[in-house]
């Protein structure tokens, strides 16, 4: 019997510190759990709250230069959604914040789907340098609105480099075609083209299109909340 009472205090020994490093371990489960929460709430909050400074010379944008507030677009031309944003979502924040002088509108490029991308940008680049700012947003739209469709085409290479001087042609003279053809195969764009793909990963830009506003990050979903960003902006001038 006595040898029966020590074994029945054991087990309840064995029993009682099971429970307790069972409650330990969910307590230490739980305390990692609120932490790494915390960790990408603060994440999340820097994020939108960082600023960042941005050097905006010799950057295509829409708008008045005197304009107090500085939105840019990090865009590829093969990126469907960067397509639909342009053909649909610019135009309206063109009405309604660069038109009314609220704010200048900035395009900038993050090369990342294929060889397309990067062509196409640094060819981009250079219909900026030769031609300026009004041919370059003319070809800028063009290649949005040529953008193809189809998944296998959105994969292959299309914008070649023949393709990309015959859109041109739809917006600029040949004399002008072959000054901008010259300086992108002389690589003369690539400088201006590394410089954007340097602030994306400054700025830690994970897709497209991105939006930031005065070098904060948007993470809104409406251009109610694009709007609110933006008259907050102008208000910290």
């Amino acid at each position: 019997m006595a040898n029966k009472k020590k074994n029945t205090k054991q087990g309840t020994n064995s029993t009682t510190k099971f429970v307790f490093w069972m409650v330990a371990l969910v307590a230490v489960c739980i305390a990692v759990f609120i932490f790494i929460s915390n960790q990408s709430d603060k994440k999340e909050e820097n994020a939108t709250t960082k600023v960042t400074k941005i050097d905006y010379s010799n950057q295509p944008f829409l708008g008045k230069e005197t304009a107090p507030v500085a939105i840019i677009e990090f865009g590829d031309y093969k990126c469907p959604a960067c397509k639909d944003f342009s053909l649909n979502v610019v135009p309206e924040i063109q009405k309604e914040f660069v038109d009314t002088g609220k704010a200048k509108f900035y395009f900038m490029h993050d090369s990342f789907i294929n060889t397309d991308s990067t062509r196409s940008a640094q060819f981009a680049e250079s219909v900026f340098h030769e031609l300026g700012n009004e041919t370059f947003w003319k070809f800028h739209e063009l290649l949005y609105e040529k953008q193809p469709e189809d998944e296998k085409a959105e994969k292959a290479d299309v914008f070649t480099e023949q393709f990309l001087a015959d859109t041109l042609k739809e917006v600029a003279n040949d004399q002008e075609v072959e000054k901008v053809v010259n300086h992108f195969k002389d690589k003369k764009s690539v400088g201006a083209w590394e410089k954007d793909m340097d602030y994306v990963k400054k700025l830690n830009v994970t897709g497209t299109p991105t939006l930031f506003v005065n070098g904060k990050l948007f993470t809104g979903k409406t251009m109610d909340d694009l709007k609110a960003m933006i008259e907050k902006a102008a208000k910290e001038k």
